[in-house]
This record gives structure tokens, C-alpha cells and sequence, in this order.
């Protein structure tokens, strides 16, 4: 879910060619509303693009990918060697020679419109209903793409995408979510990022989110929630078999992200997702999906029983759990795609478009 819990990983994969680097832009949405009913003249949504849009007979782009990231992340993140370097290169799953891929940051994150431009808690409450709806109108009005070939997400950008399953069931061919359940945000997963934000906002430089400089004593206690959260215990273990050497990396990897955290979009971040539920609509999901998550997720535990309950009525899903092993990264294996990217290939066979 969180980029910023990811520590840096022992295997990393070898590029097979060097990466382009990606078209960034802007794109300006006007009058957007929000679900609370607040609005700004203008919504700034940036975005990152790789390879060449292909346009079908019809003038219509054809070979777009959108992939979604998550919390406290941004598009940038998916140019990583361990995401980009299996899946652009030529004859791999996404060959920027055959698709456009779009790498959105999403309302609140990176270069997009977000508390910390200068409306801090101001800025309008927005959810994952309002970043979804922000995405499309990104993708159709700035951008000329009325359906794409696969959504992919991760986190938050797998939450997303079962949004996009239910509210725009025809927009994509397939979609392929990674690291979420279908079900409303409660339990522990509420409550960790509910004590992540009451530990910023018990912080008196927090000063009700009008502070001079960041609160740090409160930003300090909501990341070392956010890296346990990310944690992966069978790696750690392995990587750091004493107390020492496991103090020491902690403490540098919650030092690091805290230099690039901003308090109020942290708990606007954490909080966007607090109405989120697709379970009452899973029966809408008809694109081809495969949803992924890992074993040692520990957002998303392997003992859930949902998966198996969310199949019964989504006939064109098919789910699989990646085995915990030392080689995996807990919540971050969804960025490692040498763990699923068989499962991209398999997808994108069984979702090709009737010639």
C-alpha cells in the first residue's frame, strides 16, 4: 500500500534495456466536485506516460495501461528496475513497443493537486470514489482515451481498481489488482491509520494542520506505523539477523521517509480511504480480472477468508496468493513482478479482444 514503507531489497532485477525516460504533463480539470459537495475551479493531475498510443481503425486509442499506486506513493514509483525492469523490455508482459503506459499520481500525491500547494485542511475531503472519478476524467479529457486495455494497481491503486470494476465496468478489458481485499476499510487496517493520524495530530506543532514547520514528534509515530505495516517478517529476519543490524535499518528507512512526508496530505492520504466498500457490488465486475495478493501481507492477512467468499460472485476473477517466503516483501511484494507477472501474461491472453 504505502511506497514510502518499501525498504530497499537484496535481489534487484537486472535491466534488459535501458528504460525511457517518461513524457511528464500536467492536466487540468475544471469545476471538479467532489462527493462532500466541495469543489475547486481547477484540479491539477500529473502524469507520467511511456511508449507511443496506438489508434485502432475507428481513430480510437487501443493499447493503453493505466497503473495505479498507493498510498503516499507516486506514478514514478513503477520505473523501480523490479517493476520496470520486467515488464517494458522488449518482448515482455507491457513492451512499451506495444503499449502506452500511464502512470497517473493520484489526487493528494506527487505532482497533483494536494493539501500541502496551500489549502491544507482546507483542501477538500476527497475519497477513492473522487480519485477514481479524477482519473477518468484525466484519461478522456487530457488525454483522448475512452477505454483502456488493462488497469493494473497497487494498495490503494488495487482498491481503485475494484472501484473502476464496479462504477465503470466497461471502460477496461481487464484489470489487475494487487494487495487489497474487496471489503470496507475497518478492523485493524482502520485502526492503524486511524493511530497514524491521531499521532500527527496530538503533535502541538500540528497546530490543527497550520504549522510552520512539520510536526515531527507526530509524523515520527504515524511512519513507524506505516513501516511495521510494510514489513516483511521472513526477509527482515534474513536480512537482519541481529538486534543491531535490525535497530539500525529501521531507524535509517522511518529517517528517510519522514524527509519526504507532509503532515496534513499524510492524513488526507491515510484517511481517503474510510468509505471505501465494493462488497455490496461485486456482482457488477464483469471485465477479466486477476487479483493478486502475498502471504505475508500484513494488511491483508493470508487467513482472511474473503478471496474465497468474493469469487462465488465474481465469475470473471480468478484470485491468487502469493506463498510467504524469504525472497518475499510482505505488503511490497506487489511491486516485485517477478512474483506475478506469469499471472499479468495469462491475463492479458485471456482478455485479448475478439478479432
Amino acid at each position: 500500500m504505502l511506497s514510502l514503507l518499501l525498504a530497499a531489497a537484496a535481489q534487484v532485477a537486472t535491466m534488459p534495456a535501458r528504460i525511457p525516460e517518461p513524457t511528464e504533463r500536467d492536466i487540468t480539470l475544471r469545476n471538479f466536485r467532489f462527493g462532500t459537495g466541495e469543489t475547486l475551479p481547477t484540479l491539477r493531475m500529473h502524469v507520467s506516460t511511456l511508449g507511443t498510443p496506438h489508434r485502432n481503425a475507428a481513430g480510437q486509442i487501443d493499447n493503453a495501461v493505466m497503473v495505479l499506486h498507493g498510498t503516499g506513493g507516486t506514478g514514478k514509483q513503477f520505473l523501480q528496475p523490479q517493476f520496470a525492469a520486467e515488464l517494458y523490455g522488449t518482448g515482455q508482459p507491457l513492451d512499451l513497443s506495444r503499449y502506452y503506459v500511464i502512470l497517473p499520481d493520484n489526487i493528494g500525491h506527487g505532482g497533483s493537486s494536494k493539501p500541502s500547494d496551500g489549502l491544507r485542511m482546507k483542501f477538500p475531503k476527497y475519497d477513492y470514489d473522487d480519485m477514481v472519478a479524477a482519473q477518468r476524467r484525466m484519461l478522456v479529457e487530457g488525454l483522448g482515451i475512452t477505454h483502456l486495455r488493462l488497469i493494473m494497481g497497487t494498495s490503494m491503486g488495487c482498491m481503485h481498481s475494484f472501484v473502476w470494476a464496479e462504477t465503470y465496468p466497461n471502460f477496461a478489458s481487464a484489470l489487475m489488482p494487487m494487495a487489497c481485499e474487496p471489503i470496507e476499510i475497518a478492523g485493524l487496517n482502520r485502526m492503524w491509520r486511524q493511530l497514524a493520524i491521531n499521532g500527527i495530530k496530538a503533535d502541538a506543532s500540528w497546530q490543527g494542520g497550520n504549522y510552520s514547520t512539520q510536526p515531527m514528534m507526530g509524523l515520527r509515530a504515524a511512519q513507524n506505523l506505516l513501516f511495521v505495516a510494510g514489513a516483511a517478517p521472513l526477509l527482515y529476519q534474513q536480512q537482519y539477523p541481529t538486534r543491531i543490524a535490525a535497530g539500525a535499518f529501521a531507524e535509517e528507512r522511518v529517517s528517510a521517509a519522514l524527509k519526504a512526508l507532509d503532515a496534513n496530505d499524510l492524513i488526507y492520504a491515510l484517511d481517503s480511504s474510510r468509505n471505501y466498500n465494493p462488497w455490496p457490488r461485486l456482482e457488477q465486475i464483469k471485465a477479466p480480472m486477476t487479483w493478486i495478493n502475498s502471504a505475508d501481507d500484513f494488511i491483508n492477512p493470508r487467513n482472511f477468508t474473503y478471496p474465497q467468499q468474493a469469487l462465488k460472485r465474481m465469475p470473471t476473477v480468478r484470485f491468487r496468493l502469493i506463498p510467504e517466503s524469504a525472497q518475499t516483501h510482505g505488503h511490497g511484494t506487489h511491486t516485485w513482478a517477478k512474483f506475478w507477472k506469469g499471472d499479468l501474461v495469462a491475463l492479458l491472453a485471456r482478455s485479448e479482444p475478439k478479432r
